[in-house]
């Protein structure tokens, strides 16, 4: 017999944390969390588990704090909207989130996950890490919360706290099947019914131990719920379950991957005595009986030359703005074929910087290059290549006191430090952005060319950092931000993205 081709675990080699999924007919959806990003609540689509290709964002911006817009010196890096829920009822998709930065908590319904629109309610409080859940009985709930798992009606239109409905204590301690020495206590929420029980996964972290994925069953929604451990490897945890149309299980979960982020596993599941059963022998395994992976470029990342044709949309879904941008300050009619950012104001830090365009990073191996047209930069400008993150690096061009340098910056002790800066007398400069991912090397490498085919490396090489403030794995980031005065700009010819690194050649 023909050996079956398989694919490898992880599925996504990028930072694609807090996964909910669902199952409509042939298709699978998939929400996760981009917190600071705007747009947010990115929606993915695939028809085998394995290969996705973003379709959607479910939100446009959360409010209109400083914080969410780099205002005043204020920012919301690592808050913003964390863990959805994703759920189809009724012919309605519904995906729901939380944000720590506004105090409320997010509903947003389509009759078309792909092409929308999508109808948005808030209310407060912000329900942590809540599970969105449709009973058969039409009524609706949120459990949430964390240790302590709580439970509170939702109006049948899911526009709010239903009135007088008051929240109740679900399990007291959900961490427990876990042991008692907790550092995390479960958190994660996802809830499903399956044969008319009710399963609640959540995950737990034992101090001295490792991420756990704890699930507790009820015959009724209320309780009383019984729970075990159900995966303790790798650290692979927090998501929930998914079937095939071809009745076969899984559950999605995902791994902190260092400097790349959190990315997203799937271990097979087996039923046993009314129990799922995760992973092979309690493992998570390398291979599954899955179609093979067509690559992350260009369903989850992708090139963009920045020409549009009539019709197209400004920018492709897979980019996403640092903080709501000033829409005022972009553009990519000013000069068709280049994305244009214009400064509005003048900033200390590249941190703080306002209109910063980015993608993810990817792995295990990845390179981002662009080309920028710097002759409308103003004295103090400084625009180019980023990989954003607290320990950031930067490759750009500084006009000082009329003289246009190539600077390289890194943050990896974060605080910004120039390593290297040499003349520049052109106007047309290339830079290239390389990730090297592999076992959590970690290493990222910058470079310049002047003519777009000789590479040079500069600087040296950033030792990049999974950091908890920023919550998230590396991106590359187009930037420009003016030190003096407003009213300069750069233009940015293509950004390209590749899953290989060719070093200076």
């Amino acid at each position: 017999m023909a050996q079956v081709k398989q694919v490898q675990n992880p599925i996504i080699h990028a930072d694609v944390p807090d996964l909910s999924m669902i199952r409509v007919g042939d298709t699978y959806y998939m929400s996760s969390t981009t917190m600071h990003m705007t747009p947010g609540v990115p929606i993915m689509k695939s028809k085998d588990l394995v290969n996705w290709q973003l379709v959607s964002y479910a939100s446009d911006t959360l409010g209109t704090q400083d914080e969410l817009a780099l205002r005043n010196g204020k920012s919301t890096y690592g808050r913003g909207s964390w863990a959805s829920s994703l759920r189809f009822h009724n012919g309605t998709y519904y995906v729901s989130t939380f944000a720590q930065t506004t105090g409320k908590t997010y509903i947003y319904s389509t009759k078309n996950i792909e092409k929308g629109p999508w109808k948005a309610v808030s209310f407060k409080p912000s329900y942590h890490d809540h599970s969105l859940f449709f009973d058969d009985d039409g009524r609706v709930y949120l459990i949430y919360g964390a240790g302590k798992l709580r439970i509170v009606e939702l109006t049948a239109d899911v526009s709010g706290v239903k009135p007088g409905a008051t929240e109740q204590v679900l399990i007291e301690n959900a961490s427990a099947p876990a042991g008692p020495n907790l550092g995390l206590p479960a958190e994660g929420s996802q809830l499903f019914k399956i044969k008319g029980k009710y399963y609640l996964f959540n995950i737990t972290w034992p101090k001295g131990g490792m991420r756990t994925v704890v699930v507790h069953r009820a015959d009724k929604l209320t309780g009383p719920y019984e729970g075990r451990v159900a995966l303790q490897d790798l650290g692979v945890a927090q998501g929930g379950l998914i079937d095939t149309p071809d009745g076969r299980w899984f559950s999605y979960l995902f791994r902190d991957y260092g400097a790349v982020g959190r990315i997203p596993y799937l271990v097979p599941v087996t039923w046993a005595d009314g129990w799922p059963v995760l992973g092979t022998d309690g493992k998570v395994p390398t291979t599954l009986a899955l179609p093979l992976s067509k690559g992350l470029i260009p369903g989850i990342v992708a090139s963009d030359e920045f020409s549009r044709r009539k019709g197209e949309p400004a920018l492709p879904l897979v980019w996403q703005w640092n903080h709501n941008p000033e829409n005022s300050l972009w553009s990519l009619t000013d000069r068709p074929g280049y994305l244009r950012l214009k400064t509005g104001r003048v900033d200390t830090t590249f941190l703080l910087a306002r209109n910063t365009l980015t993608q993810r990073t990817i792995g295990p191996t990845s390179a981002g290059i662009t080309a920028l047209d710097v002759s409308h930069l103003k004295d103090g400008d400084f625009a180019g290549l980023a990989l954003l993150q607290k320990r950031y690096g930067l490759v750009g061009v500084d006009n000082r006191n009329g003289q246009k340098s190539i600077v390289m910056i890194s943050a990896e002790s974060e605080r910004p430090v120039e390593v290297q800066r040499l003349p520049l007398t052109q106007n047309t400069v290339y830079f290239k952005a390389e990730c090297d991912f592999t076992e959590r090397k970690d290493v990222a490498t910058f470079y310049y060319s002047l003519d777009g085919k000789t590479w040079k490396a500069i600087g040296g090489p950033l030792k990049m950092a999974y950091t908890l403030p920023h919550f998230m794995g590396y991106r590359f980031g187009l930037f420009n931000y003016a030190t003096k005065s407003a009213g300069g700009y750069a233009d940015f010819d293509y950004f390209r993205i590749a899953d290989k690194i060719t070093g200076a050649k």
